[in-house]
C-alpha cells in the first residue's frame, strides 16, 4: 500500500513489514517523506507482524533532510514525531541502509530499533557543517551506541563513516552481504530474529568514559571549528545524553537546532551548500564525458607530485615525465616518501599505500604517453615553455585524448592553438597541495569541445574535487580575484598600514591568513614573474605599487628564502626592519606621507576590491554564476566558510555600505581602474533575502 504520494509504501513480506522510501533521487527526507513514514509505521503497528524493516530505494537509504525547508516553517510532522512512532511501535523496527544515511537520515536510523547497513554505505550526522545541530536525537541516541568522547568527534566533524568502520564503532549491528535491497532485507529480518525484541536506543545507558578523552575531543572540535557557536552548542548537547533524563535532553536539542536553523550562518552555509552543488554544471552541457583510464603527467615538480597523488588516491594509472632520469627519479622517490609519511602516521593503509606506488610509472621520455586517455601539464609557468610541450604532445598522442594545462594565468587560448586538436585542450588548474586542496578551476577555452568539458567534470568527481568553470581570462577566477585583493593590500601599505595591520584585519574577519603571511609562503617570485610578463600592457597610468618587486629584487622571496613581507630567522613571522625601511623609502619617493589606517577600513578595502573584480568577472562571463565566485573563493583562498563567500556576505550588508566600500575601492585604484556594477551583481541576492525574511517572520 502506498502511504503518501507514492513516496513511502508499506508491503507484508514472510511476516515482516517492509516500509519503502521512494524519493528520487536521493530520498531526502521531505514532508512527503515524513507524512508517508508516520502513516505506515502506524498502519504497521496494528499489524500482526514480527518486525518492520525500512529501506530506501534508488541509490541511498535517506540522504539527508530536505535542506530547502530549513529556511522556512517546518511543515508537520517533524521528525521526531516520526521517531517517536517508530519507538512506539510495538514490533522492533530495523533501518536496512545501503548509500548514504545522514544528518535526518541517520536520526531516523538512530530511531530505529536495528541498524544493518551495506558494505558501501555511509553513516553520519553533518548538520554542524550547515551551521546547525542534530535536531532529531543525534546527540542524544548516537551516545549511547559509541559513548560521549567519539559522538563528539563524530558529531562536530560531521564525519561520513564508511559501514565497515561503523560496525566497529557500534554504530550499525550488522553488515548485509551487498546493497541489493534483498540481501538488506534479509540481513534486517536475521537481525530482528536475533535480537526479537524493542530496544530502543533513548532508554540505554550512556557508557562510562574517560573525562580526559571528552574533554580532549571537545577541545578539538573547537580549535578545529574555530570556536563556532553551534559546534559548541553540539558539544554541550553531547555530554547533556550523560548528564540529563532523555526527554529533556531532545527537547533542548530540538529548541538548539530550531535557532540555528534561522540564524545568518546557517543560511550562509545552505547558500554554499547549494552553490558548490551548482558549480558541477554547465548550463546547456549535455555530452557524455570520455572514460579515463590512465593519465599522463608532465612535471614532477611539487605541484606535479601532489597532482599526482592526487591521481593515485582516485584509483587511477599515471605515467609521470620528467625531462630526465635524475629528475624522474627524484620525481617519483619523493612520491612514495609522502605515502610512507602517510602510513606512519596512520592516514593510510600499507596496503593501500602499496597500490598506490604500484599505479605510478615513471618516465622519462614523452613517447610513453602514447596510450593516456588524457595528458596534464605542470611545468614551469612560462609561455614558450607550455606552447612548445602542447607541441610535442600533439603529435605524440592519440587521437581524442585530452591535453590539460594546470597554469594558473596564462591563455590557454593561445595555448591551444600551437596544436590541431584545440577542441581537446583545457584548463585543469589545482591548488597546493593538490591531493589536500579541494577546488580544481576547470577552464573552458574559446574552442573546448563539450566532451572534453565533460571528460574534465568527470575526472573533479572522481578526484573527489569541488570544481568551479571559468573561461580564459588573466587569473581565471580565483587569482584574477586573489590579484585585486592583494592589490588593494599593497596600497594600503603605500598608505600608512603595515603587513601586520593588514594581516591581522583579514584574519580577525576570518580569512585563514593574511595576504602578506600566504605571499610568504607561496613564494613572492610567482606574482613578481606575473608582473614582470604584464608589464609591456600594463597601463602607465595604472596606480603600481614598487615595493613587493623591491622586496623581490632584494631577494626576499618569503619563507623559502628565510625573508619576505616577514623576517623568518627562527622560522615564525616577524617584522622586519629591513621591510619597513623598504617601505619608508617607497612612500617617501612618491610624497606619500603615512596615515593611520582603522581595521575596519582594512577590512571594508579588501572586502571592496574582491567584490569590484568580481563584478567584472561576471560581467565578462569569466564565471556563469555568483554563486561560482563564492564557491571559489572559500575552498581556494581561505575565505571564511561561514560567511557562505563573498558575493553572499556582501548581500547581507546594508546597500549603503557597500556604496562606500565600492567608493573607497575606486578612489585607491585611481583614474581609470575597471569597476563592475557590484549593486547589480547583488540585487538578486537581495531579493532572495526579502524572501528570507518575509518566511523567517511566518515561523513559528
Amino acid at each position: 500500500m502506498n502511504c503518501d504520494e507514492n513516496v513511502v509504501r508499506l508491503e507484508v513480506r514472510n511476516g515482516f513489514g517492509i516500509v519503502t522510501i521512494d524519493n528520487p533521487p536521493v530520498n531526502a527526507g521531505s514532508t512527503a517523506v515524513r507524512r508517508g513514514l508516520l502513516t505506515c509505521i502506524v498502519k504497521a503497528s496494528e499489524m500482526d507482524l514480527q518486525g518492520v524493516v525500512i529501506l530506501g530505494a534508488g541509490r541511498s537509504f535517506v540522504a539527508g533532510s530536505d535542506i530547502k525547508e530549513f529556511g522556512a516553517p517546518l511543515a508537520a510532522p517533524e521528525l521526531p514525531q516520526v521517531i517517536k512512532a517508530i519507538e512506539d511501535c510495538p514490533h522492533p523496527v530495523c533501518a536496512a541502509i545501503h548509500g548514504a544515511s545522514l544528518g535526518g537520515g541517520f536520526e531516523l536510523a538512530l530511531g530505529c530499533d536495528l541498524r544493518v547497513a551495506a558494505p558501501s554505505a555511509v553513516l553520519g550526522l553533518p548538520e554542524v557543517t550547515l551551521g546547525l545541530v542534530p535536531g532529531a536525537g543525534g546527540t542524544q541516541r548516537l551516545p549511547r551506541l559509541v559513548g560521549v568522547a567519539e559522538a563528539i568527534s563524530l558529531v562536530c566533524s560531521g564525519q561520513r563513516v564508511p559501514a565497515p568502520e561503523a560496525l566497529t564503532l557500534g554504530m550499525v549491528d550488522a553488515l548485509a552481504n551487498s546493497s541489493a535491497a534483498e540481501d538488506l532485507i534479509t540481513a534486517a529480518q536475521d537481525a530482528i530474529r536475533t535480537a526479537s525484541h524493542k530496544r530502543k536506543l533513548r532508554d540505554l545507558p550512556v557508557p562510562s568514559g574517560d573525562p580526559k578523552s571528552t574533554d580532549a575531543a571537545a577541545s578539538k572540535a573547537l580549535r578545529r571549528s574555530k570556536g563556532r557557536p553551534n559546534v559548541a552548542e553540539a558539544i554541550a548537547l553531547v555530554k547533556l545524553s550523560a548528564q540529563s533524563p532523555t526527554d529533556h535532553a531532545l527537547l533542548k536539542e530540538r529548541a538548539a537546532f530550531q535557532t540555528f536553523r534561522l540564524e545568518e550562518e546557517a543560511f550562509a552555509l545552505r547558500h554554499l551548500f547549494f552553490a558548490e552543488r551548482a558549480a558541477m554544471r554547465v548550463d546547456g552541457l549535455q555530452a557524455m564525458p570520455s572514460e579515463i583510464t590512465h593519465v599522463g603527467l608532465v612535471g614532477g615538480g611539487t605541484m606535479g607530485q601532489g597532482i599526482c597523488r592526487a591521481m593515485l588516491a582516485a584509483g587511477l594509472p599515471v605515467t609521470l615525465v620528467e625531462r630526465d632520469t635524475e629528475t624522474r627519479d627524484k620525481a617519483a622517490n619523493v612520491i612514495a616518501q609522502a605515502l610512507d609519511a602517510s602510513v606512519a602516521k596512520g592516514r593510510l593503509a600499507a596496503d593501500e599505500a602499496e597500490q598506490r606506488k604500484a599505479l605510478l610509472t615513471p618516465s622519462a621520455e614523452m613517447s610513453d604517453l602514447a596510450t593516456c586517455d588524457l595528458v596534464l601539464e605542470a611545468v614551469f609557468e612560462d609561455m614558450a615553455v607550455k606552447k612548445e610541450l602542447f607541441h610535442t604532445l600533439d603529435t605524440i598522442l592519440k587521437s581524442g585524448a585530452i591535453l590539460a594545462t594546470n597554469t594558473s594565468y596564462l591563455d590557454i587560448d593561445e595555448i591551444a592553438a600551437v596544436t590541431s586538436r584545440a577542441e581537446d585542450v583545457v584548463g585543469l588548474h589545482f591548488f597546493s597541495p593538490a591531493d589536500i586542496m579541494k577546488l580544481l578551476e576547470v577552464v573552458r577555452a574559446k574552442d573546448t569541445s563539450d566532451g572534453a568539458l565533460a571528460t574534465a567534470l568527470s575526472l573533479a568527481k572522481k578526484l573527489g574535487k569541488q570544481p568551479v568553470v571559468a573561461r580564459v581570462a588573466e587569473g581565471f577566477i580565483g587569482n584574477r580575484i586573489y590579484a585585486a585583493y592583494r592589490r588593494h593590500a599593497e596600497f594600503l601599505i603605500e598608505e600608512g598600514a603595515s603587513p601586520q595591520d593588514v594581516d591581522a584585519a583579514a584574519t580577525d574577519f576570518g580569512f585563514a591568513m593574511g595576504p602578506f603571511a600566504v605571499g610568504d609562503m607561496s613564494g613572492l617570485d610567482i606574482a613578481w614573474n606575473m608582473r614582470k610578463r604584464q608589464a609591456a600592457t600594463r597601463d602607465p597610468s595604472a596606480r603600481y605599487v614598487e615595493i613587493p618587486d623591491k622586496l623581490c629584487e632584494s631577494g626576499r622571496f618569503g619563507r623559502k628564502t628565510g625573508g619576505g613581507w616577514y623576517d623568518y630567522d627562527d622560522g615564525k613571522p616577524r617584522s622586519s626592519e629591513v621591510v619597513s625601511a623598504i617601505i619608508n623609502q617607497a612612500r617617501a619617493a612618491k610624497g606619500i606621507t603615512p596615515r593611520a589606517v582603522s581595521m575596519q577600513d582594512i577590512q571594508d578595502r579588501l572586502l571592496g576590491a574582491i567584490l569590484n573584480e568580481a563584478a567584472l568577472v561576471l560581467e565578462e562571463g569569466v564565471a556563469q554564476r555568483a554563486g561560482d565566485i563564492d564557491v571559489t573563493l572559500v575552498h581556494g583562498y581561505g575565505f571564511p566558510r561561514w560567511t557562505g563567500g563573498p558575493i553572499w556576505w556582501a548581500s547581507e550588508q546594508p546597500a549603503e555600505r557597500i556604496k562606500t566600500m565600492m567608493a573607497a575601492v575606486a578612489k585607491a585604484a585611481g583614474p581609470g581602474a575597471l569597476t563592475g556594477t557590484v549593486q547589480d551583481m547583488l540585487a538578486p541576492l537581495w531579493a532572495e533575502r526579502e524572501e528570507i525574511e518575509k518566511r523567517k517572520s511566518g515561523d513559528a
